[in-house]
């Protein structure tokens, strides 16, 4: 039988599918014993071990199940994202992955709204601000808003989670898309304040000093408790997953909470802006 000599270098799709055989020939495994495995034909198997099908979301999945990798740094679904997702910041596509299995989400935002709260229109206008500035390609600045799309969806599942957000009151003053992209989103987040397991909370300009972050947070509990946190600055993100690094963000958030304005108290100001009252 004849067999394929594989080049991991030659792209990203190339290196999964290079490792993918590699693991699965450890095993002792033939590509029609894999294919048993995963539910999938041999013939797709070959495919993706020579780069000739892309992986999907599903396929990965399987994939880490077969082979233990569910939850951890080592899975398929990771590198999926990263191959699907490749204009993204570093980090981002792993952590995507804990936030779609997590328990609770808690999100801190400056100067715009969390994308998982933003509309389609608010979404598409701040892409299309990145590809202006030549930041992202076209395409790219698509894949961003539904890439986007699929996370809010994620969300939607028979046993939700609980999602705390705290945003920095420029969040709110910092006009995207004109009156009209605005007053759907102000809209929006009033919508989102009044579901049973979203809180929202703004944090006042009013506050200063007291404000415990400077960049955007997100921070996320696990099914087993385990915290997960992600933070980014303009050209790179970082993800997190020792307690002791954290921890002490948690208590952090916490803090923040305390001093933000109680959820009647942002609704109130986020009808406040959305009415033009100064």
């Amino acid at each position: 039988m004849n067999r394929n000599e594989l080049n991991p270098d030659a792209s990203p799709q190339a290196a999964y599918g290079a490792r993918l055989r590699r693991l699965r020939e450890k095993r002792g495994w033939t590509q029609e014993d894999l294919a048993e495995r995963t539910e999938y034909s041999s013939v797709h198997i070959s495919a993706v071990e020579n780069a000739r099908k892309p992986p999907t979301l599903r396929f990965s999945r399987s994939v880490d199940r077969v082979f233990g990798f569910e939850g951890t740094a080592d899975s398929f679904e990771r590198e999926y994202r990263e191959i699907k997702h490749g204009s993204l910041l570093e980090g981002f596509p792993e952590y995507v992955g804990y936030e779609g299995r997590a328990v609770e989400i808690r999100l801190f935002q400056i100067g715009l709204v969390p994308g998982l709260l933003q509309t389609p229109e608010y979404a598409r206008t701040v892409a299309e601000g990145d590809v202006q500035r030549g930041a992202i390609t076209p395409e790219q600045a698509e894949e961003r808003v539904s890439f986007l799309a699929e996370r809010q969806a994620a969300l939607v599942r028979t046993r939700p989670p609980m999602v705390l957000v705290v945003m920095d009151e420029s969040c709110l003053r910092h006009e995207v898309g004109g009156a009209g992209v605005m007053e759907g989103q102000l809209r929006r987040l009033v919508e989102i304040a009044s579901l049973p397991n979203w809180v929202l909370q703004v944090s006042p300009f009013e506050i200063g000093a007291r404000r415990s972050f400077n960049l955007p947070v997100n921070l996320l509990t696990l099914a087993d408790r385990s915290l997960v946190a992600y933070a980014e600055s303009q050209a790179r993100g970082h993800l997190e997953r020792e307690g002791t690094a954290v921890v002490p963000m948690l208590t952090a958030y916490h803090q923040l909470q305390a001093e933000a304005l109680s959820q009647a108290a942002s609704v109130a100001m986020i009808e406040q802006v959305r009415k033009g009252i100064p």
